[in-house]
């Protein structure tokens, strides 16, 4: 591969964004390639815009992700994605999360939820909609619907052959390595 290829995973704190992005880019190095990440918490312990990126390829110069650049994005939740779309390019996808996550201003009655989001992302760029959320609460674990939309990307890119199972087993807690292996092959075996 001499072309570099840019992922950007986006969610909102506690969902697990940058855990998922760490699985990726140890599965990209142990793969070979030269690789840069770069992440920005914001608010995240207060339920604030956390996102990811990920470039990887012969040689990366830079961890930074410009504006229609994007290759994939990888959103955790729908807002979030219709936040980060002016970064994916024109050719690119959208792998994105059937969830929706409200503000606190939602929360008290302020504001409500934008309605059409998914409908606008995907009149804009190709898109696959995934039911993390809900094959994560099948398994009993909602915490893992970061890896369920992990194993979606994946097969997004095209790069099953790195053994996830064991970047997984290395990188969570033991406790969580199989249930995590099985949100992975969910994820990875996900059809509509």
């Amino acid at each position: 591969m001499n072309e570099v290829k840019n992922i950007l995973l986006v969610g909102v704190g506690g969902q697990g964004t940058i855990l998922a992005s760490e699985i990726l880019t140890r599965g990209l190095l142990s793969y070979g390639y030269d690789v840069k990440m770069s992440e920005i918490h914001g608010m995240s312990q207060r339920g604030g815009s956390v996102s990811t990126q990920v470039r990887y390829g012969d040689k990366v110069n830079s961890p930074t992700i410009g504006k229609g650049n994007a290759d994939i994005l990888v959103s955790f939740e729908e807002m979030e994605a219709y936040r980060w779309l002016p970064y994916v390019k024109k050719s690119g996808v959208v792998v994105l999360n059937n969830y929706k996550i409200e503000s606190s201003p939602m929360l008290i009655g302020k504001a409500s939820y934008p309605k059409g989001l998914k409908e606008e992302i995907k009149s804009k760029v190709k898109t696959e909609l995934i039911e993390a959320a809900k094959i994560a609460n099948e398994l009993g674990n909602s915490k893992t619907m970061n890896v369920v939309l992990l194993g979606a990307l994946i097969k997004e890119m095209g790069l099953e052959d790195i053994d996830w199972e064991k970047i997984i087993a290395e990188t969570v807690k033991a406790k969580f390595i199989d249930i995590n292996k099985e949100a992975f092959k969910r994820g990875l075996n996900y059809k509509k």
